[in-house]
């Protein structure tokens, strides 16, 4: 989730293949990575950024990922890690939480910067000190591995659980993994499928991690760019969780505007599957350094949802509002005033838990 106010929409992405060094050693480890740098908004001298790093080798356990901008540019604010700048040389650190990441799985952040000139994107990265060259190149035959003797469980009647929103949900919205941990805990992990076009990012474990997270992402302006059929179309789900807004509340969108884009894409999801079953969250609490207005925008928000989805839930596709702000304390449950901490993602699956599982009977 950006915490811009962007006057340009502008969408600009990085893809790169990239090498990546591990604690083993180089003779006997496979190596590689690949790097997305997307810019999730621009404004006059400003620009909103999400980075996700996916690891196609061994495992490993801490990463720091350096880039240097080529015009000039500055991080200003980041979240999901540790960033330090001499010039143009950047160096991102992980936050701890999300240091272990597995063959496969991603590790995300988000940062705000300033630009001046132009804004052009990084060319290459380098991961925990090591020039990224691209591709998997093991330099030693791997071991053989026995084949997995479990059959895994059938796919009918699995529900397919789409979590929607914006870097709460998904960069890396650990509190997705601690659900999944919850629904395994319950017996119940094998009969929920969660989908989405992005890919789960490191939380220390593994879990199902695909999701519609987009950091930097308002609601209004997916509703208005009818972003949504596309990734619904793309994954067919039955279950939307949607805690999205906060961007929005950033940007001063009203919540009669808001909850009007609302409307929309339940409208689309509805479009998508007629039975579809809704979670909408009354959203975190905000308490941002550079918007003191914040706090009271999302209690303004918060207090028409209950409303808004009375009058909008049918018997076919119900709308469920999930209360993900009271008893969350931006001091104690956030990492920024914004997004969420460790405990912070612990209260979030405890709230989505008893309505998810509602939604899947």
């Amino acid at each position: 989730m950006s915490l811009s106010k962007p006057a340009v929409a502008l969408a600009a992405a990085a893809l790169v293949a990239l090498g990546l060094a591990t604690a083993s050693s180089p003779a006997s480890a496979a190596a590689g990575c690949r790097v997305a740098y997307t810019v999730t908004s621009q404004w006059q001298g400003g620009f909103g950024a999400a980075v996700a790093v996916t690891n196609l080798g061994d495992p490993v356990t801490s990463w720091t990922l350096g880039w240097s901008f080529p015009s000039g540019q500055t991080v200003t604010q980041l979240w999901n890690g540790v960033v330090s700048q001499s010039g143009a040389a950047v160096t991102v650190r992980d936050a701890g939480y999300n240091a272990a990441i597995a063959t496969g799985a991603s590790a995300s952040f988000g940062f705000n910067g300033a630009w001046t000139g132009s804004n052009a994107v990084p060319a290459a990265f380098t991961l925990n000190g090591v020039t990224c060259t691209g591709g998997v190149t093991p330099t030693t035959p791997p071991p053989m591995t026995t084949p997995p003797t479990t059959t895994p469980p059938p796919t009918g009647g699995v529900v397919k659980v789409m979590a929607l929103g914006d870097s709460i949900t998904g960069s890396p919205g650990c509190w997705r993994a601690l659900l999944w941990q919850k629904l395994q805990q319950a017996g119940q992990a094998a009969a929920v499928d969660f989908v989405g076009t992005l890919p789960g990012q490191g939380c220390g474990f593994a879990y199902d991690g695909e999701n519609e997270g987009h950091g930097g992402f308002l609601a209004t302006n997916v509703a208005d760019q009818n972003q949504l059929p596309g990734w619904l179309s793309a994954t067919d789900p039955d279950v939307v969780m949607m805690h999205f807004g906060t961007n929005d509340v950033w940007n001063n969108r009203s919540p009669a505007t808001i909850l009007a884009a609302f409307t929309k894409l339940v409208g689309q999801m509805r479009a998508s599957n007629p039975a579809m079953r809704i979670l909408v969250a009354q959203i975190l609490p905000m308490n941002p350094s550079n918007c003191a207005e914040c706090a009271q925008r999302v209690t303004a928000l918060n207090a028409a949802i209950p409303a808004w989805a009375a009058t909008t839930g049918t018997a076919a596709s119900p709308v469920t509002v999930v209360d993900q702000w009271t008893g969350f304390a931006t001091a104690t449950d956030t990492s920024d005033g914004v997004h969420p901490n460790d405990a912070g993602n612990r209260k979030i699956a405890d709230r989505w838990y008893p309505a998810l599982t509602a939604a899947l009977s």
